[in-house]
């Protein structure tokens, strides 16, 4: 393990910090942490609030403060660093979030308050094994195959690798998360035969692995129903960003 994330992770140990439950139980990590040490911000932290932009101000500041020298955030599921930021949110500003949507009768925008401490974890439909995996059998091709969630880092990097891709191609990021999610194709592990798998597979079986993870995968549930001005029934959806905590600046 790299030596100066272990020291990192002791010499903050003193600072002030909460322990946050993790949505996931730490299911999906070597050390099994079911919460983590997390940091309060600073006044010294808004420094970073105002310099850093989109996804860098995101895990610039959960690097920062995620007080584990075991754990870092890059190798977290997206679920879990969600349940850290709002916390991090909560314990800064307040629970009160502002979010702005459109009335469908009127076509007009309003503002409406949710409160990000009624947030609960939603329930996946299957739990995942004791390696953090999932086994399924594929609705067209009938294949068996091992699959887990992507963690931010992973996402990111095929993010990335797509947006250097040569101008006027096609980046194949499907394929590209679909060699990181499946860890095994009829209990055969080997890289050729999931790469081979996976250049043939059905879009049918393609789009089965994205929904069952969608639906499974530990998170926070960030869609809320608000009601319009006109009375109407609004769905809404808490996003993460600069704007998630540069609101008060």
């Amino acid at each position: 393990m790299d030596e100066n994330l272990i020291k990192y992770g002791q010499e903050n140990f003193s600072l002030p910090h909460d322990v946050v439950k993790l949505p996931s139980g730490g299911k999906f990590y070597p050390n099994r942490k079911k919460s983590v040490k997390v940091g309060y911000l600073t006044a010294n932290d808004e420094n970073l609030l105002l310099a850093s932009t989109g996804d860098d101000l995101i895990i610039n500041l959960l690097r920062s403060k995620i007080y584990e020298p075991d754990l870092r955030p890059d190798d977290m599921i997206n679920g879990d660093l969600e349940a850290i930021l709002i916390f991090l949110r909560n314990t800064s500003f307040g629970h009160e979030y502002n979010i702005q949507s459109v009335d469908p009768q009127t076509g007009k925008p309003f503002k409406a308050v949710l409160g990000l401490d009624e947030l609960e974890f939603r329930k996946p439909n299957v739990e995942p094994d004791e390696n953090g995996t999932w086994t399924v059998t594929l609705p067209k091709s009938q294949t068996s195959v091992t699959i887990r969630p992507l963690t931010y880092k992973e996402i990111t990097d095929i993010n990335r690798q797509g947006d250097s891709y040569p101008q006027g191609r096609v980046a194949p990021k499907v394929t590209w998360r679909l060699q990181k999610q499946i860890v095994a194709i009829n209990n055969d592990n080997t890289p050729q035969t999931i790469a081979k798998f996976i250049d043939t597979m059905p879009i049918m079986d393609s789009k089965f692995i994205k929904n069952f993870l969608e639906v499974n995968e530990p998170k926070i549930e960030l869609k809320r129903t608000i009601t319009a001005p006109s009375g109407n029934k609004v769905d809404v959806e808490i996003t993460f960003g600069a704007e998630f905590f540069r609101v008060f600046f």
